[in-house]
């Protein structure tokens, strides 16, 4: 072998893992841009759904307040409506005592235009009576016992004996849960 064979063997060696370092390298700067741009997929998969949940949650909060918002509506003259109740039991109570005086009659007939008309009112603006009568069986959810008295019959045994004050609705809110008397 000549000294020009022995110079390109030794050349082509050279070239040869001089191009395999390239290729490597080349290799290792394709995985790190490959692992970069992952990465950064990652990270814009991860603010998207950090993003869809904030906004669910903020559709779910507008969602809920206006729901309440609606409620306080529906209920914004409770106090009122409780606070006019006890006038409706007197004016009830009135109209049962002057029912009984036969002198009183005009007098019946003024109170009881004024009871309907506060009636009427006070359902207009979602009042509304708990039906309740005698022989109806009690039920500690919608009804508030006020005492136990020996039941007349059998049939009566935990059943309503007598309403002693109304129940009211407003809406759909129980306001007043009606005061009844049960037999054992």
């Amino acid at each position: 072998m000549s000294k020009k064979d022995k110079n390109s063997k030794v050349e082509e060696t050279q070239v040869e893992e001089t191009s395999t370092a390239t290729s490597e390298t080349e290799q290792d700067h394709q995985i790190e841009t490959k692992s970069a741009e992952e990465q950064l997929q990652d990270q814009l998969a991860a603010e998207k759904d950090k993003f869809m949940r904030l906004f669910a949650e903020f559709e779910n909060y507008k969602k809920r307040t206006t729901k309440e918002r609606i409620d306080l509506f529906k209920t914004a003259s409770q106090d009122v409506m409780v606070s006019m109740l006890p006038v409706l039991d007197d004016f009830e109570r009135a109209l049962m005592h002057i029912e009984e005086d036969k002198e009183a009659e005009e007098l019946r007939k003024g109170v009881l235009l004024i009871y309907n008309k506060l009636i009427n009112t006070l359902e207009q603006k979602g009042l509304s009576k708990i039906e309740v009568k005698q022989g109806d069986v009690f039920n500690a959810d919608d009804h508030e016992a006020v005492t136990q008295i020996p039941a007349p019959s059998d049939d009566l045994k935990g059943k309503i004996i007598d309403v002693v004050e109304r129940g009211y609705r407003l809406g759909d809110k129980v306001i007043r849960f009606p005061k009844v008397v049960i037999g054992q």
